[in-house]
């Protein structure tokens, strides 16, 4: 039987990562893995930021990050749809610019991080842990049980990024978003998106 379509069509434009080693920006189809010891882990530069609840005057920043990371405002996740502009919203800003966003939503009782991102020349400075933390916070301030995120089976990336700030799988809908896209997608590295993966953190 003949492998399933891999399509890159669907493939977000804009550079989602930064090489560790040379400082380019790639798209998600053109980023690979690398293990590395703890002499040669490439550590993001200091950066002074700060983490605060979005305002109406970042509704533009937030669109253009939201266009750039995943190609619109609305997210689905978790089997519903959760607009971006409608949710808690907390930014990280650094050299007067947002370098990083998280969009929350309440979801069956439970905080869920709708989308997260932050800008490739920001990765490895701590916005993205930050962001994390700062909406973990909130959780344990709403006296909400638990975080919870759900991303795709390819997002290595994503998967380190989030086993590493305590989030545990819970959860796995195979096959659900290829039939999101109707069929299958590049993903990071070229891996085949096929699968949604669901993590939780407990919180209270």
């Amino acid at each position: 039987m003949a492998p399933e379509p891999i399509d890159s069509s669907m493939d977000v434009p804009y550079p989602q990562y930064r090489c560790a080693i040379c400082g380019k920006e790639l798209p998600l189809t053109e980023t690979r893995m690398t293990v590395t010891c703890h002499e040669h882990r490439a550590d993001g530069e200091v950066v002074a930021f700060e983490i605060r609840t979005a305002v109406a005057s970042d509704r533009h920043d937030i669109e253009e990050i939201c266009d750039r990371a995943w190609g619109e405002t609305e997210i689905d996740a978790f089997g519903r749809t959760f607009d971006v502009l409608a949710g808690h919203n907390l930014v990280a800003i650094a050299d007067g610019k947002l370098a990083g966003l998280i969009s929350l939503a309440l979801d069956h009782g439970e905080l869920a991080i709708v989308l997260l991102s932050v800008y490739p020349e920001y990765q490895g400075s701590g916005v993205g842990g930050a962001l994390v933390e700062a909406a973990a916070a909130l959780a344990s301030e709403r006296r909400l049980p638990s975080l919870k995120v759900a991303t795709s089976n390819d997002d290595i990336a994503a998967l380190y990024f989030y086993q590493r700030r305590g989030f545990v799988f819970y959860q796995i809908e195979a096959g659900t978003l290829v039939d999101h896209h109707g069929e299958v997608v590049s993903g990071f590295a070229d891996i085949p998106v096929r699968d949604e993966l669901r993590l939780r953190r407990p919180i209270c």
